[in-house]
């Protein structure tokens, strides 16, 4: 069933996304795991605790959060999953925790900000979506950085939710997310949370594992499907570059996007006023535009239909074995 219900909850995200009006009304899952995350941080990370105290204090935070998480979507799963109507439903709430259609959503308010209102408006829709500082970015730095955050969160916010959705349900997927929120709140080397939030970076490098490799072939046979694309230079670079960036997940994503669009992603990037010299994914050209995050779009559309029939065809080989 789990397959089942990661293939529907991937339909019924991307045709549908995530409501408006639901959001409005009660908010959304990661909103909700946030505020707990949140709550934890300003409790059980007190600046007078010595900083094995705080790392201590981290995991004890990380596993509430994956525990409670999981506890409550194992409750609704338990609720929902024992008819039609109730996986159908089951499936909607599951695609809560996939952003297929916001993703493309926001990488594509770049690329039309750029076209319709020039740099300034790009620097300020690319800000929505990644952390880096935008009044240092030209044409070609807003262009690589919508196409970074296209390529990594492709694996983290869409892949990754899919592949735990799969293998343990709704659990899984709950679980999966709770981690993922908590180092992206938390998992920082800044003073706060250098010891506080080292368990939610350290697990979320962990389980983002398996989805960055899945994320990356996606890539590489979309690259094969897709016009004026190159699988062959994705590979390349992937098995070239991955392995090189200062994140153990993220280069392999941004490597094969960066190899079959022909672009050089990554590399020295500025955030909070710090340059991180970063290794360069891929050995095209650096000069990125809009008309590039179109071709990305395209290619990250065509990777998550590649996705979607693989969790379909999975689903009706193990119901027919």
């Amino acid at each position: 069933m789990t397959l089942l219900l990661a293939f529907l909850a991937l339909l019924a995200e991307r045709l549908f996304g995530y409501p408006d009006r639901v959001l409005a009304a009660i908010g959304h899952p990661v909103m909700w795991i946030g505020r707990l995350i949140a709550a934890l941080d300003e409790r059980w990370n007190r600046r007078v605790r010595a900083p094995g105290e705080r790392r201590g204090a981290g995991v004890a935070a990380l596993v509430v959060i994956v525990l409670v998480s999981g506890a409550v979507a194992s409750v609704v799963q338990g609720l929902l999953a024992h008819s039609i109507v109730g996986i159908v439903v089951l499936a909607f709430v599951a695609g809560s925790l996939i952003a297929q259609k916001s993703l493309e959503t926001h990488v594509a308010a770049v690329a039309e900000a750029l076209e319709t209102g020039g740099l300034e408006a790009g620097r300020a829709a690319v800000a929505k979506i990644v952390g880096r500082d935008p009044d240092t970015l030209d044409e070609a730095g807003v262009s690589r950085a919508a196409i970074e955050s296209l390529a990594e969160n492709f694996s983290d916010g869409v892949v990754a939710p899919a592949f735990w959705l799969a293998l343990f349900g709704l659990p899984g997927a709950a679980a999966y997310k709770a981690v993922n929120t908590a180092d992206s709140m938390i998992g920082h080397l800044n003073d706060r949370h250098r010891d506080f939030g080292w368990a939610s970076a350290r697990f979320d490098d962990l389980v983002n594992w398996p989805a960055a490799r899945l994320t990356a072939l996606l890539v590489v046979v979309a690259a094969w499907l897709g016009n004026g694309m190159s699988a062959g230079n994705a590979w390349a670079a992937m098995r070239r570059d991955a392995r090189k960036h200062r994140s153990p997940n993220a280069g392999w994503p941004e490597a094969a996007f960066a190899g079959a669009l022909g672009l050089s992603l990554a590399g020295p990037r500025v955030y909070g006023g710090t340059l991180v010299d970063d290794h360069t994914m891929g050995d095209g050209r650096r000069e990125a535009n809009a008309a590039d995050i179109r071709r990305a779009l395209s290619l990250y559309r065509t990777a998550d239909t590649l996705l979607i029939a693989l969790a379909g065809v999975l689903a009706v080989l193990i119901w027919r074995w």
